[in-house]
């Protein structure tokens, strides 16, 4: 379905029923269905929304306003609109550096964050023409599935995952594709992210090659009070995918157990 949010209108997946509600964020050349292996399994026990960013999916795709704050406004419109009382914001990769960002406002009804190899909070290191090559990445199905082969996972992809994985990033808009390695994630949001006030869960793959798990460690977790760090052994950046059932099982028993 379509919900009108911050000036555009976004794509949302709502499936399942039961509380807290889980609000999945996407990455960096995703989609609401990145997280469908995941969501699925959790549907029979709890809610859960899953939206595509703008740019991404079948949202729209202005010109501009790629910021994580664009992004985290959106995702605020899209549980406002649903008028979520009670919910676990699900953020993977670029999704978990805008959940950090709508959750260091301490949003009402938030009850806990789960970070899904994030980006951390700092500026991306990379060179200038590292992020002009990554500014490319997507742009046909060759580039995308050297991404995936040699970036994004350690494990292969079942065929029909690895197909929807090219298929997202091909459909990305440019201004999406863009905006990220030019200049989204060179946002710092370090003295924000220390304002997150609720139960947090960050799970990063042993093998993660774009977020790695010393990286989170040391530049994450410390900065979010009580934050506790789970590492699936022989997973890259793409868990829910890589590693779906494992991902079901770390957020059910995570939201089960906030009261």
């Amino acid at each position: 379905m379509k919900i009108a949010s911050n000036g555009i209108r976004l794509h949302v997946e709502d499936i399942g029923r039961g509380e807290p509600t889980l609000v999945f964020l996407h990455y960096w050349g995703g989609s609401a269905r990145t997280w469908r292996h995941v969501t699925s399994r959790l549907a029979p026990s709890f809610r859960t929304v899953a939206l595509d960013h703008r740019g991404w999916g079948h949202s729209d795709a202005p010109s501009d306003g790629y910021a994580l704050a664009d992004m985290a406004d959106d995702a605020a419109g899209v549980i406002a609109a649903l008028d979520l009382r009670r919910y676990v914001l699900v953020g993977h990769s670029m999704g978990g550096k805008v959940a950090q960002l709508l959750a260091s406002r301490r949003p009402s009804g938030l009850a806990g964050l789960v970070l899904v190899a994030p980006s951390p909070p700092q500026p991306m290191a990379m060179p200038g023409d590292a992020r002009e090559q990554m500014a490319g990445a997507y742009a046909t199905r060759e580039t995308v599935g050297m991404v995936i082969d040699h970036v994004l996972t350690a494990k292969a992809l079942a065929p029909e995952d690895r197909e929807q994985v090219i298929e997202d990033s091909l459909r990305g808009a440019p201004a999406a594709k863009v905006a990220w390695p030019q200049s989204t994630s060179l946002e710092d949001i370090s003295d924000w992210v220390g304002s997150v006030n609720v139960p947090t869960l960050v799970v990063a793959g042993e093998l993660d090659r774009v977020d790695s798990v010393d990286l989170l460690k040391t530049t994450l977790v410390p900065r979010i009070a009580g934050a506790t760090l789970h590492v699936l052994a022989g997973i890259g950046h793409l868990s829910m995918l890589e590693a779906p059932d494992d991902v079901a099982r770390l957020v059910a028993g995570f939201a089960s157990g906030l009261y």
